[in-house]
């Protein structure tokens, strides 16, 4: 019941950011745009997208075996396709990281390894989001001239940044209070392995180049969508602009970004002098291309049989 009543708040939440982002636009001169939609950017924006799970499921992979948890390429590949469903119908991508630790550890991987290694991976991605809009910040302050709006993008740049490099320093604290409860015992198992990863040259380089490929992806997916509505948004503006965006979106507040992720991307039209419908089309058209991956990941779900075959190594 308590989880129904979150999931309604959730969704409660999505239609009324939803509704506040729809109303600051022309809905007619939006539904013209979309009648003249050129389909083939759109299929390059789902063949990035598809690309990009194979990358994701290529550092899953690389850092579940630093966890000591034993995942095929196939398997990854197929558990994060899977993801992408999970994450489109449940609280933005709280629901594909639940059910990767799931089938990773009903099929052989562990409980406790299966959520390490989920939990590493989506920092490393956080992290690596993060250095991006810290990167960008000389030319996004260029373009924000709001302090308020400035500060927020400081603030979540470097709040991500310092979360990340605190979580992997939590094993050097040695803090006897972390060892009398069974969470915090985890929490620094986890963070010495994350350590133990950044330690090693070959595992640092593989988990940081894919990750800044996965974003990289994001970006050029979403000027795809920008070139089929004849959005006047380059490459390099979006560069600077999705970055904040996309980690605002990651908040888990609304079921799979929606509301808050068309409102950011309205926002940071707005703020770089773009039309705010320009915004609103290219966040929506983004949000249903990965909803059309997802689908592709719920037929994933069935075909493999993961809903109703028994634990099994991987």
């Amino acid at each position: 019941m308590r989880r129904l009543l979150l999931l309604l708040l959730k969704a409660t939440v999505s239609i009324l950011l939803l509704y506040v982002s729809l109303r600051s636009v022309n809905l007619a001169a939006l539904g013209e745009r979309l009648i003249g939609i050129n389909i083939g950017w759109v299929l390059a924006a789902l063949l990035l997208q598809g690309v990009q799970v194979v990358l994701q499921a290529a550092r899953w992979r690389a850092i579940a075996l630093g966890c000591g948890a034993a995942l095929a390429a196939r398997a990854a590949l197929g558990m994060c396709f899977i993801a992408t469903f999970f994450n489109q119908v449940l609280p933005s991508t709280i629901g594909g990281d639940a059910a990767r630790i799931w089938l990773l550890a009903r099929g052989g991987g562990g409980w406790a390894r299966a959520a390490y290694s989920v939990l590493i991976d989506r920092i490393a991605g956080v992290f690596a989001l993060a250095v991006i809009v810290i990167g960008c910040l000389p030319w996004t302050l260029a373009l924000v001239q709001d302090p308020i709006a400035r500060a927020i993008l400081v603030l979540i740049g470097a709040g991500a940044v310092a979360g990340a490099i605190v979580f992997i320093l939590i094993d050097l604290l040695r803090l006897p209070l972390l060892d009398r409860f069974a969470p915090a015992r985890h929490l620094v198992q986890v963070s010495r392995i994350a350590r133990r990863l950044c330690q090693s040259p070959r595992s640092a380089v593989t988990i940081g180049t894919l990750s800044f490929g996965i974003h990289f992806l994001t970006i050029a997916s979403i000027w795809c969508l920008a070139q089929s509505v004849a959005a006047s948004a380059s490459f390099v503006l979006l560069m600077f602009m999705i970055p904040p965006v996309i980690l605002i979106a990651t908040v888990p507040i609304s079921i799979a970004g929606w509301g808050l992720r068309e409102g950011s991307m309205i926002a940071a039209f707005t703020v770089a002098g773009l039309a705010a419908g320009d915004g609103l089309i290219v966040s929506v058209l983004f949000g249903l291309t990965a909803f059309a991956i997802g689908t592709i990941g719920g037929g994933v779900w069935i075909v493999s049989g993961a809903r109703t075959s028994s634990p099994r190594p991987v």
